[in-house]
């Protein structure tokens, strides 16, 4: 039984629809070859089923008992051996379908990955769907009508042969009747392909809008879109039936024609054999053949027509694929060498640096903890070991610095002077946890688990103050789909302990706190310094409990830095800071002792939290 799905899918062919199935074939050729050479054997044993069976009449019509005996015995031979064949036949089909469908899905995984942020902005989720919903089948369908493709080619020459060993005109009629069948079928596969990509096209985009839906279903709710977005989704789906039904039109005609016109030379073929018979150019055995061959026909050259519509519907879905495998991501993923340690503590804003420089230099050992990160865009310097926080007049330049610095979007990022590009194991070193991330189905417990292995999720559930939520559902309860049995609050919560327990050397957190209430954004305000003590730390936030416990904080109008400093004396010497993390209002701040903590809740008012969120 062969393993699937394979360990590594190999690297694709795709720079056409075309070519990326060749190179499934090829990929996988082992088994293709296998199902081509037992379904050519399966056909062969059709083949022979006609001429036995008229050996065994003329046997009959000439009362020779032991022939018709020798006849029979072959003809069951023949049915066992066809028998046998076509059930290896059709399991090394499937083998070879299945292992097209998730070797595609294998490459359409890795690549999405691959992308990360730029996916979502070049192609939409719906499409992404609907390569894995129904793409592949179309991609597999074409490596299994391989199997049956070859044998009924090789079923045609046979009998044509056969036919013109027996009666010349009989055999120049099939010889003929097949080229002229699939040129009329020809014409009939463009409307059909166009047809079919309107179709996959309309999906793709039903599916997008029926993602976005079940996304906002709760905001959609809450503002009464409901009847609104419903009625669009309707006419959506009215669209997608209608090219359905052009398709399935399109598919009838080409259903019809696979059916009449083998019917027509069959027609002919049994005609011109009856005309033989009687004149006695042929027996009545021969003639038996022939029309069992002429019966046989219609098998194979349907299975051409089959093979066409599977190849044309292929052709569409691996345009798909190809386009998402096409795409390049915005910045490279980290796959480089790792970035030095530098010298110093000096920021080096300058990337020109050669490219031998960089490749002679050991970069094996660096720790980002110890590293200055740098966006040279807006002037941001990220020290080691320490947490910053950045405080946007416009929540988008605080999400387009974390991106850049997460390696999401191009932009200047040094580390330690090395261009980010460049560092090793980027998506591993440096997480960027934002409120868009997916909570995955599964056991809460897997939810939370780091890609790198189990670990003590603990200390990162009590960072978070998620603590009681686990408790609460159990470390075994079953998370459903995008986590949607919880509140927004809650899966924010999830969301903040799993990024903690992924211990990156560099954490990059946006709004982490911002669908809390005041009590519990204090505690994960006091407890994610001591949680992330020693590691590069990066919270994008306006909430004043958060900038309070900010070691440092970049306050960023304009997509650049304007100041820099603590919380507390950004407050007293700018007023644009203040007016940003106070929504314009009037603060009063007092200095905070040892167990309390000066702060203000979501909506911006001034009050003294004390370090259990308990407004005193």
């Amino acid at each position: 039984m062969k393993s699937l799905p394979e360990k590594d899918p190999g690297n694709p062919d795709h720079r056409s629809p075309g070519r990326y199935l060749l190179w499934l074939l090829r990929a996988q050729w082992r088994i293709a070859s296998a199902g081509a050479a037992l379904g050519v054997l399966w056909m062969l044993g059709h083949v022979l089923v006609p001429a036995v069976i008229g050996r065994a009449v003329d046997a009959m019509t000439e009362r020779e008992a032991g022939a018709l005996a020798a006849w029979s015995g072959v003809l069951v031979l023949v049915g066992a051996f066809q028998a046998a064949a076509g059930g290896a036949r059709h399991r090394f089909a499937v083998a070879c379908w299945l292992t097209a469908a998730y070797r595609t899905i294998q490459l359409v995984t890795r690549h999405a990955t691959r992308l990360g942020a730029t996916l979502h902005k070049r192609m939409s989720a719906g499409e992404v769907v609907s390569i894995g919903m129904s793409d592949v089948d179309g991609i597999g369908d074409v490596l299994d009508i391989v199997s049956r493709g070859a044998g009924a080619v090789v079923a045609i020459v046979a009998v044509a042969a056969i036919l013109l060993t027996i009666s010349p005109p009989l055999g120049l009629i099939v010889l003929v009747g097949v080229p002229l069948i699939l040129v009329l079928a020809a014409p009939l596969l463009r409307p059909y392909r166009e047809h079919e990509e309107e179709h996959r096209e309309r999906v793709g985009d039903l599916n997008t809008r029926a993602t976005d839906l079940v996304a906002g279903l709760r905001v959609l709710r809450g503002v009464g879109g409901e009847e609104l977005f419903a009625g669009r989704y309707a006419a959506e789906s009215a669209r997608v039936r209608a090219a359905g039904v052009a398709v399935a039109r399109a598919e009838s005609r080409l259903s019809g024609a696979e059916v009449l016109l083998p019917g027509l030379l069959i027609a002919l073929v049994t005609w011109a054999g009856a005309r033989f018979t009687v004149q006695g150019t042929i027996s009545t055995g021969q003639l038996v053949s022939f029309y069992g061959y002429a019966v046989f026909l219609i098998t194979p050259l349907k299975t051409l027509g089959e093979a066409a519509g599977k190849i044309t519907r292929g052709l569409v879905a691996a345009d798909r694929v190809v386009r998402l495998l096409d795409l390049a991501p915005e910045r490279a993923t980290g796959d480089g060498p790792p970035a030095p340690s530098p010298k110093t503590d000096t920021v080096l804003t300058d990337t020109a640096l050669t490219d031998t420089a960089l490749t002679d230099t050991a970069l094996t050992d660096t720790v980002l903890t110890d590293t200055v990160l740098t966006d040279v865009d807006s002037g941001l310097v990220v020290r080691p070991g320490r947490l910053t926080a950045i405080a946007a007049a416009r929540p988008e330049d605080a999400r387009a610095i974390a991106d850049r610095l997460g390696g999401y979007a191009p932009g200047a990022v040094d580390v330690g002077g090395v261009p980010l590009h460049l560092l090793g194991g980027l998506r591993e070193r440096i997480v960027v946890a934002v409120n868009e991330d997916r909570l995955f189905a599964g056991t809460l417990t897997e939810a939370l688990t780091p890609a790198r292995g189990p670990v003590d999720l603990e200390p990162a559930l009590w960072a978070a103050s998620a603590t009681d939520i686990v408790a609460a559902s159990g470390p075994d309860a079953r998370v459903a789909e995008a986590g949607r049995e919880f509140s927004g609050g809650q899966q924010q919560r999830l969301r903040l302990a799993r990024a903690l327990a992924a211990d990156p050397e560099v954490l990059i957190l946006d709004e982490p706190t911002s669908a809390v209430d005041a009590h519990t954004e204090a505690r994960i305000a006091d407890r994610l310094a001591q949680a992330r003590a020693g590691r590069t730390t990066v919270v994008c936030t306006t909430s004043p409990l958060m900038l309070d416990r900010a070691a440092h904080v970049a306050f960023v109008l304009d997509g650049r830095v304007v100041a820099e400093g603590t919380h507390r004396y950004l407050l007293d010497t700018d007023p644009r800071y203040a007016a940003t993390v106070t929504r314009g209002e009037n603060t009063v701040h007092e200095p905070t002792g040892t167990g309390a903590a000066d702060g203000f809740d979501a909506a911006g008012d001034a009050g003294v939290v004390d370090g259990e969120g308990v407004r005193s």
